[in-house]
């Protein structure tokens, strides 16, 4: 019998945060692999603060989701059915094929995964999310001996590999996230130098000057707005920023006001470097190499907020925004 497979949806762009009457389910029967494809049951899906952009016409660095069919986004599968030799039932394979339950492909759009790390690894400190820090840490910023190093996002997917990567060097870290749980966590779990409640003070820019007394050298930017403003205030001289995303401004409707100092860029010489992981795929082999014997060392852990079934799935991305999730934010389809 054909696979079923259900699926979500893009029927109309957002205006503003996403509602549910902007998505569908819908359900397909899936066909057998023909020549050279395969046939692959998800695992785990990912949601990316990324794929915001993607509901919305808006020119980027990758095309929009097209209205009336399944959106993409990373996910972690097993091969049931192949008719590629490359593949065989029982493969753990990598896509950018999520928001469905299963497809059927042409076998160039996975990538083999090996089993020496759990599934959802993947995704997470071992996948884009992982060559994201990796990436922006060191290449984009160019860390150095003896800098500290300002995170904002620090809860996050991306940013709490970050943190990792930065402490496991040796380096001071200060994270910010939102509400007392992430701070306890950035603190008592990633064991950070400092941790700020952005949620809790009444200004970003003293805050980090309390945690920062001597400055910042490196800032890896999730955020935007409020957290950059603050960075480009208590920078050193000659400090890199890693601009990865501006998740503070994905859902708004007008221009964020922050940051209103970007001057502070001229007169510290600051070296503010945008980079999309996408375009570094180059160092693929290296960076897992690198985050396979960091975890096999214990240096490296994995924090994941995990909803279970597709059907929570818009319930996962809201929780990007909303604040609600700690870590990578995942979705268990199987």
């Amino acid at each position: 019998m054909a696979m079923r497979s259900r699926e979500v949806r893009l029927e109309r762009r957002p205006n503003g945060s996403p509602v549910r009457d902007d998505f569908s389910f819908a359900e397909v029967d899936l066909p057998d692999p023909g020549p050279g494809e395969v046939q692959v049951r998800n695992l785990y899906m990912a949601m990316d603060p990324a794929m915001r952009g993607r509901m919305s016409e808006a020119r980027s660095y990758v095309p929009p989701f097209e209205l009336g069919k399944a959106m993409e986004g990373p996910a972690v599968g097993e091969v049931v059915a192949s008719n590629d030799p490359n593949f065989a039932p029982g493969d753990l394979v990598w896509s950018r094929l999520g928001w469905r339950e299963g497809f059927t492909a042409p076998a160039d759009k996975v990538e083999k995964r090996s089993r020496d790390l759990p599934p959802q690894a993947y995704l997470g400190f071992a996948g884009m999310t992982g060559l994201t820090a990796y990436v922006g840490l060191l290449h984009s910023a160019a860390l150095k001996p003896g800098d500290t190093v300002f995170v904002s996002a620090a809860s996050g997917g991306v940013g709490s590999v970050v943190c990792q990567i930065a402490k496991l060097k040796g380096h001071k870290v200060i994270g910010a996230a939102g509400g007392e749980r992430k701070k306890r966590y950035l603190l008592d779990v990633l064991k950070l130098d400092g941790a700020i409640d952005y949620k809790a003070e009444p200004s970003l820019t003293k805050a980090l000057a309390r945690e920062a007394p001597q400055g910042i050298d490196v800032y890896f930017d999730n955020v935007g707005g409020d957290h950059l403003q603050a960075a480009l205030a208590i920078a050193n001289k000659y400090a890199r920023f890693a601009l990865c995303g501006m998740i503070s401004q994905y859902n708004s409707t007008e221009p964020s006001a922050a940051p209103r100092n970007l001057t502070a860029a001229v007169t510290k010489e600051l070296t503010l470097q945008g980079f999309i992981a996408l375009n570094h795929l180059d160092k693929m082999d290296a960076f897992l190499a690198d985050v396979r014997a960091w975890h096999a060392a214990g240096l490296l852990t994995s924090a994941e907020t995990v909803y279970e079934g597709l059907d929570r799935s818009l319930e996962a991305f809201d929780g990007l925004f909303d604040g609600s999730g700690l870590g990578k934010m995942l979705v268990k389809i199987a």
